[in-house]
């Protein structure tokens, strides 16, 4: 889904499908081009909204870097998917698959580390900036993938001790804890757009 190229003449080029515009950087002038808008992953597929958009720009520069819009998003249809496909099929899972899947996660982002430095330089950031979001975000997955030794096997888990509530012992109580239904909505600050997806 996305490739870049380190050029001999001390140049790159960047194109993410979906996400980034195509991007020439030169040691002595940075040029950007928009190339395509910034997409939305929602109901199963890659969307753009609809119209130019807003106009995202380079920190250093100011020249274009890449649009985005949520124009014409059938956002019930969102929340219907979220509620109806997307909800019912993580409840399903397992604890330890729920664990091996953030880890597979985890493991394709870090081989892109680079690439993704390379985009975030374009925001401002220093790579110091940058490796708090990227590789804090990322160890925080691997962090929640090995959660999954501490539970069961199951998509439930036991809270705590069953509790007599009868002085023959012949009624008792326990507490389980089960996925959330519905779906949730993570507000998340501009500048720090790693936290939402990968720590949330």
């Amino acid at each position: 889904m996305e490739k870049i190229n380190q050029m001999a003449n001390q140049s790159f080029y960047v194109s993410v499908c979906h996400s980034i515009p195509k991007v020439s950087l030169h040691l002595s002038k940075i040029q950007t081009v928009v190339s395509m808008k910034l997409g939305n992953y929602i109901t199963g597929s890659w969307i753009t909204g609809d119209g130019e958009g807003q106009t995202l720009h380079n920190a250093v520069t100011g020249e274009p870097v890449a649009q985005a819009s949520t124009k014409g998003l059938d956002f019930n249809a969102i929340l219907n998917y979220g509620r109806h496909i997307g909800n019912p099929t993580l409840r399903k899972m397992t604890f330890p698959e729920r664990g091996r899947m953030l880890r597979a996660l985890a493991l394709h982002l870090r081989d892109h580390l680079e690439k993704f430095y390379k985009i975030s330089y374009l925001t401002g950031a220093t790579r110091a900036d940058s490796w708090i979001d990227l590789e804090g975000g990322i160890g925080n997955l691997f962090s929640y993938a090995s959660l999954r030794r501490k539970f069961p096997n199951e998509p439930f888990c036991m809270d705590g001790d069953g509790m007599s509530l009868g002085k023959a012992n012949t009624f008792m109580g326990q507490h389980i804890l089960v996925p959330k239904e519905g779906v949730a909505i993570h507000i998340n600050a501009f500048n720090f757009p790693v936290w939402a997806c990968w720590k949330k």
